[in-house]
């Protein structure tokens, strides 16, 4: 298990790393991480069994979070809903959804879900020995800090995780943040003696400089607390190159920075599936930028996108307390292109009803009314792995769909996306306006398939490159093994798994 001295500090780009890197040496390895708390998540193929109203068993498909999909794929594989058995989803400040084995169990707030919680540890423990099952190697990602000991009580995914399956613990710390020094010794001082008996050792993370004069922090990190040094990871610069998975990724500069066409994107507060976003942001001629709170639109935009989000009509409120959507307006008026992406296509039309408080209090909130459309959020969630080909551009279509939702209406007599199924199914997906300027659809990944995004960009008067992304995705994950083996005896830390 890699537990981190807080979120944030590279446990999940760790893991996917050695993930690569040891399956490379011919070890069948998988990735597995209890709970994990994010808005971006990926679709599975496999699924719990799921009791329709008349009582049949029909399969439907599962849903984890991002970081372990990326780790499934370092390790050759398709993700499983055992990876990554419960996902929390956060709606609110204090509320999210959760996810068990792919199928949400409901919305709740932070105290419940802490009483919930001895309740799926069976769960947990039961989809961990599944994993296990397939695999000489199992690395376990913990979650935040494993020192806060305020929930060890409560506690699924650090110690009593690893207590209960006998895993050994590496403790990883990150100095590109400061504190690295502290950050080891006090979570050793909060640790209970047989917690710090688990750790084998600890990992510092996303050094810079000279190595010589950081080595007096170390060698008191091992006095303090009797835990050897593993090694030490220098900066990774193509981290940017992967897909991130907590919103905290956000707040750094966007590896987008020149290009003549500007992109701007709203930082909604419930921001969801915005690696949605990475494939145009690795286009040169794209300026992808993103707009974040007290911030205006920027006039010389040519598209605004509208990303996915946990609370749509939440996130509605976040428009419009931002004057973000009479920056939208404004850009319609003058000839200027929007396009939305699952919940960002929700809000383009008229309304969205929640009488069951879905995502929250029931009630009703006005869209942007760009879409002649009305959108009613259900109970059933839409998950579907989407392989075809867009009829309108001949391109092949990969991606998914991860929605709550009906959408009904006019504007669907126009759809975005004809697709063209293997089954040779052919359905539209979405909706475009008359002039052109006013897209959506539910569709999430859409841009990470290169002969369309080429075909986009076109349309909306970019410059695309020949940037074959998914290459790019592994060639990324390959770079960060060979960082892993450069940096790390993986030997030496093979020898500790037991």
């Amino acid at each position: 298990m890699i537990q981190g001295t807080s979120s944030d500090v590279g446990k999940s780009l760790l893991v996917a790393g050695l993930c690569r890197a040891y399956t490379r040496r011919g070890l069948t390895v998988r990735p597995f991480k209890a709970q994990n708390m994010s808005n971006n998540a990926a679709v599975t193929s496999d699924c719990d069994p799921e009791i329709n109203q008349q009582g049949e068993t029909q399969p439907h498909r599962g849903e984890i979070g991002r970081a372990q999909a990326l780790q499934a794929r370092a390790c050759g594989v398709a993700p499983s809903i055992h990876m990554n058995p419960v996902l929390l989803k956060p709606q609110t400040t204090a509320g999210s959804q959760v996810v068990l084995r792919g199928r949400v169990l409901g919305t709740c707030r932070a105290k419940v879900y802490h009483k919930m919680k001895p309740q799926l540890l069976p769960a947990v423990v039961d989809s961990f020995h599944r994993v296990a099952a397939q695999a000489d190697l199992v690395l376990v990602e913990g979650a935040g800090s494993g020192a806060e000991v305020y929930l060890r009580k409560s506690d699924i995914t650090n110690m009593k995780l690893a207590n209960l399956v006998d895993l050994p613990v590496v403790l990883l710390g990150d100095i590109d943040r400061g504190g690295a020094l502290a950050a080891i010794v006090g979570t050793h001082a909060l640790y209970e003696a047989d917690e710090r008996a688990r750790v084998v050792g600890y990992i510092i993370n996303k050094f810079r400089g000279d190595l010589s004069l950081f080595e007096p922090a170390m060698e008191l990190m091992t006095e303090r607390t009797g835990w050897p040094s593993l090694g030490v990871l220098r900066w990774f610069d193509a981290a940017a190159q992967l897909p991130a998975e907590d919103s905290l990724a956000l707040e750094r500069p966007a590896m987008s920075q020149g290009g003549s066409l500007n992109i701007s994107i709203p930082q909604l507060s419930r921001v969801a599936n915005f690696d949605d976003m990475d494939p145009l942001a690795a286009e040169p001629g794209v300026h992808l930028r993103w707009v974040k709170p007290g911030q205006s639109i920027p006039r010389d935009t040519d598209v605004i996108i509208l990303p996915g989000s946990k609370s749509t009509r939440g996130d509605l409120d976040t428009l419009r307390r931002e004057g973000w959507d009479i920056d939208i307006q404004s850009h319609v008026r003058q000839g200027g292109r929007v396009v939305g992406l699952c919940a960002g296509y929700q809000m383009l039309g008229k309304v969205i009803r929640d009488p069951s408080g879905i995502e929250g209090e029931p009630g009703e909130t006005p869209g942007l009314g760009l879409l002649d459309l009305e959108t009613e959020m259900t109970p059933d969630k839409q998950l579907l792995e989407l392989h075809a080909t867009e009829t309108f551009s001949g391109c092949s279509i990969t991606g998914y769909e991860m929605h709550m939702g009906r959408t009904q209406g006019p504007g669907l007599e126009k759809p975005w996306l004809r697709l063209s199924e293997a089954s040779g199914t052919v359905r539209d997906e979405g909706a475009i306006t008359a002039d052109g300027l006013v897209s959506g659809a539910y569709v999430h990944g859409i841009f990470g398939n290169d002969d369309f995004r080429r075909h986009w960009l076109a349309q909306v008067g970019g410059k695309a490159s020949d940037l074959a992304y998914e290459a790019r995705i592994e060639a990324a994950l390959d770079a960060l093994a060979d960082h892993c083996e450069a940096n790390l005896d993986l030997d030496s830390l093979l020898s500790l798994a037991r």
